[in-house]
């Protein structure tokens, strides 16, 4: 068998900290295929990021070392940083060459979306596309006894099933460590994306289609992270949390009837959802939404391809106001038939929405083999032979962007409950936490009788 290093590459700590979930999964699949492994979080041990990575060579001296790549960048396309994280992650690369001559697999969301020109210009030896606690193990196996292996593995073959989930291999002083940083812990109940939007990158990274995991396996997972490490607050980081065929609803009803115990948020898409459901989900521990409303108007929802209404998004806000559930609703502004007319329509849409958070982005990153790749194409906005590595934006040909950010940054004036630009979010985000405040804290930004508690103003 095998020593196996995971190093995870993320080091920003905004919007929040986030459990690198994904190498927990492959150091789960790992260790139950009877290999020994270690994991490295760097932004865990981000003070001392060469050291530790230096040190835990020389201490484990691994045979091979997995590299875990979050976010290519900020898709922010007004962040004075913009942050182009894949800079930093070639240091990585070759700190680790200097170190060793062991192989490097990339794997993990961002290498999943254009692996390709990311395996050549971080000069890896080997990368994984999609899940990898299965091809993880294959590839590690077909090294060791000198198989001649493709540089890129990609997924081949029947994608994990309900029976083939993984429980994460969670480390105790990694989890009190992001408990402790953004006061919740992280858990996916199922995989893939149906939805097909032109613009997202899901489908790419974990399929066309829902893959769930089954509800005991979830709540089980729960209650053990509960009594493990005394977890009572979480974040489900499902694609879309409530599937149209209502698995969520079913993980809903056993958190009830095994009395789970612990406070939870996750992405909604703004569909049908009746207050009967929403009673059952708060009942189960529900406390806030975040919700991919993505477009503000008819026209332009149309143009990113949802299969849904501004009346929709409207009505979902409304039947969660009733049962007093704290929402989030994310917009961009500048996609595909965006108009001058479209942003004031959308905008005056954005002021229905009562006692909510809004938070808006400015255009669209393009991302390679999505619908609106092919649009900005077409349209001339990029060239055809453009490798997208670094950052590029979708902006409506028929809009001026600079009218379009002041347009916006006017109409959200003096309202701490909308964001824009970004930006402007996260440094609200820092100050709730110069106080002392966890959580998503977004939804302290509006006024909903359940969490009066935790109003505060900025």
């Amino acid at each position: 068998m095998s020593r196996v290093l995971l190093i995870s590459s993320n080091t920003t700590k905004e919007p929040m900290p986030v459990y690198p979930l994904g190498m927990a999964l492959i150091a789960s699949s790992l260790k139950q295929d009877g290999h020994e492994v270690k994991q490295l979080d760097l932004l865990f041990n981000l003070e001392n990021n060469p050291l530790s990575v230096g040190r835990s060579i020389s201490q484990f001296n691994p045979d091979f070392i997995g590299v875990s790549i979050r976010n290519i960048d900020t898709v922010d396309s007004l962040s004075p940083r913009n942050t182009w994280y894949l800079a930093d992650i070639k240091h990585l690369v070759e700190h680790i060459k200097e170190a060793c001559q062991k192989p490097i697999i990339l794997g993990g969301p961002a290498f999943s979306i254009m692996p390709e020109q990311i395996l050549e210009f971080l000069g890896a030896d080997f990368g994984i596309v999609g899940e990898g606690e299965i091809s993880f193990n294959k590839l590690i196996h077909d090294l060791s006894n000198n198989i001649k292996t493709k540089k890129i593995r990609y997924p081949i073959g029947t994608p994990i099933n309900q029976k083939q989930f993984f429980s994460p291999l969670y480390e105790k002083n990694m989890v009190n460590y992001y408990f402790d940083e953004s006061g919740m812990l992280n858990y996916q109940t199922k995989r893939g994306c149906p939805h097909g939007c032109n613009y997202c990158s899901y489908p790419l990274i974990e399929g066309k289609k829902f893959r769930y995991q089954s509800p005991e396996f979830v709540v089980d997972n729960l209650i053990r992270l509960k009594k493990t490490f005394n977890i009572d607050t979480l974040f489900f980081t499902d694609s879309i949390f409530n599937d149209r065929q209502g698995h969520y609803l079913k993980i809903a009803e056993l958190m009830i009837k095994k009395r789970c115990g612990i406070r939870w948020a996750a992405y909604f898409r703004p569909e049908n959802i009746t207050q009967n459901e929403l009673k059952l989900l708060k009942d189960a521990g529900l406390y806030a939404m975040e919700v991919g409303s993505d477009a503000a108007c008819d026209t332009t929802l149309s143009g990113i391809k949802k299969s849904f209404k501004f009346d929709d998004i409207f009505t979902f806000n409304e039947n969660c106001i009733k049962a007093q559930i704290p929402c989030a609703h994310f917009f961009m502004f500048g996609g595909p038939q965006e108009t001058q007319t479209t942003v004031k329509e959308g905008l005056k849409n954005i002021e229905r929405l009562e006692k909510c958070a809004v938070f808006v982005f400015s255009g669209i990153r393009i991302l390679p083999k999505t619908g609106l790749s092919k649009i900005a194409v077409d349209q001339g906005i990029i060239s055809s032979n453009n490798s997208l590595l670094k950052p590029c934006y979708y902006v409506s040909p028929l809009i001026d962007k600079n009218w379009m950010d002041i347009t916006i940054k006017e109409a959200f004036h003096r309202r701490k409950d909308r964001v824009f630009p970004p930006e402007e979010g996260l440094m609200r985000m820092r100050a709730l936490k110069v106080f002392g405040f966890k959580g998503l804290l977004w939804d302290m930004l509006i006024k909903h009788k359940n969490n009066k508690s935790r109003s505060f103003k900025l």
